[in-house]
């Protein structure tokens, strides 16, 4: 079958500046490659839709001398002969339906997938595709033919994160038998039941901050360890000498116990199964990751409790922190100097009241410490790689400069600073410092809404 495409053709010397001016303006055909005329002139293959803007364009006064004619069956070019995964999903989907009879109508374009998970040889579709009535007459057959057309052998349809207190996800295996899959991020090889067992890539920037930090000679316990997200990388490139993984889903234990396997780790890592609220382990780590959002405040008093009782530690405390302004004023009132006593805000945050707390001292006027603490130097050692700038506040928390993105972020973050300190004081019953390092961005899961870690040090101050 014949083609006609429309074609600019001009002196071989002047081709490379119509070809830049084409493509510059969208007016070139990239679906077709430059031909050689048997007069040694090049033809440029342009858009049909815009050949009447190039007939006033007169480009032979401003280019170079060129003509325009039609010529027949142009040779495809190289790009136009690779079909993306999309197209190949596409036109065997056509055919599937045509086989059985049935029309395609546009309006199931924009039933496909746009993008997927891909873990191996399984991928994984989101739960707002294949939903017309017509999918579900051509399974099982369509998932065979999805499976082809995308070049893998498995097939998995996720739905919302369970609210079973494991996180389970919804994930159901549209084709295949086991529904195993492994990954591999950063060096680090995973392998978990996708069905029965959660897994964020998008937490990556956050795994390799974290296989950054310098562990060596370091205990860690990692609180919510999942299949290992953040454990393997403190035991893999941080160095950490050895690691507490605490874990109460015995699906995703059976996971993270193959993955220190795999990563030859397993020696290093002690995994406690269970609700770590009730870990009896006490005063036995250097750092304590809490990695879990919406909110760790549930994991916070066991973290201070973990931490060792002579030196402190560092924590570094997951959260999902709302950007919208009346959430934020109504967690940390940075305007109101009127506000209620220190020790009601204490008891109201943490249900304990502070040792040495000042119940003349308004949050506040603790939040305003913060803002005028910017000329005072720290001189404090830093547990970090790198030497940060410090300042300190007048009332026992440390704030590190030019290190929040959005402000928006400091008042969630100085409150938690106040409140760890708060249970600190009432477990070991002497005076804390609480000394935020960093808030590191990882995600956004809507507008307004961040996935942000704070680094807070933690340490007990001098009885003197």
């Amino acid at each position: 079958m014949q083609t006609e495409r429309t074609a600019i053709v001009t002196q071989a010397q002047f081709a490379q500046q119509y070809r830049e001016y084409l493509e510059k303006n969208g007016f070139l055909d990239t679906a077709f490659r430059l031909q050689k005329q048997p007069d040694g002139s090049v033809a440029l293959p342009v858009l049909c839709n815009r050949l009447s803007q190039l007939r006033h364009l007169n480009l032979c006064d401003t280019l170079a001398p060129g003509s325009t004619y039609t010529f027949k069956n142009p040779v495809a070019s190289k790009k136009s002969l690779i079909k993306s995964c999309h197209q190949r999903l596409q036109e065997e989907l056509r055919a599937l339906l045509k086989n059985h009879g049935v029309l395609w109508n546009e309006e199931l374009i924009h039933d496909l997938p746009q993008v997927w998970k891909r873990h191996g040889d399984l991928i994984v579709l989101s739960e707002n595709t294949f939903l017309a009535d017509i999918w579900k007459t051509l399974e099982p057959e369509l998932w065979q033919v999805v499976a082809n057309a995308l070049g893998v052998k498995r097939i998995a349809k996720t739905g919302r994160i369970s609210a079973d207190g494991f996180r389970t996800p919804r994930v159901t295996l549209l084709l295949g038998d086991d529904a195993w899959v492994h990954h591999v991020d950063n060096g680090i090889r995973y392998t978990f039941d996708i069905t029965k067992c959660m897994f964020s890539s998008g937490n990556i920037t956050e795994k390799l901050r974290v296989s950054s930090f310098d562990c060596t000679g370091e205990v860690v316990v990692d609180l919510y360890a999942g299949v290992g997200y953040f454990t393997l990388p403190f035991l893999v490139h941080a160095g950490a000498a050895f690691v507490h993984a605490c874990e109460w889903n015995p699906n995703a234990v059976a996971a993270l116990l193959k993955n220190l396997e795999l990563n030859k780790v397993s020696d290093r890592c002690k995994v406690h199964s269970g609700d770590n609220r009730q870990l009896l382990l006490r005063n036995v780590a250097d750092r304590v990751n809490l990695g879990l959002i919406p909110s760790s405040e549930e994991g916070w008093p066991i973290a201070c409790q973990l931490l060792k009782e002579d030196r402190g530690g560092i924590l570094h405390i997951h959260n999902n922190v709302s950007l919208y302004p009346e959430k934020r004023d109504a967690l940390f009132n940075r305007k109101t100097n009127n506000a209620c006593s220190s020790k009601e805000q204490q008891q109201k945050l943490t249900g304990t009241v502070p040792a040495g707390s000042n119940s003349e001292t308004t949050v506040p006027e603790i939040t305003y410490a913060f803002q005028r603490c910017t000329t005072e130097e720290n001189t404090l050692g830093s547990r970090w790689k790198d030497n940060r700038p410090k300042v300190k506040s007048n009332c026992g928390t440390y704030y590190e400069k030019k290190l929040v993105t959005y402000p928006e972020w400091q008042p969630w973050a100085e409150s938690v600073a106040l409140r760890i300190r708060n249970i600190l004081e009432a477990h070991h019953k002497r005076p804390w410092s609480t000394n935020i390092l960093h808030i590191e961005y990882v995600k956004s899961y809507a507008p307004h809404i961040d996935h942000v870690v704070l680094d807070l040090e933690c340490r007990p101050c001098d009885d003197n």
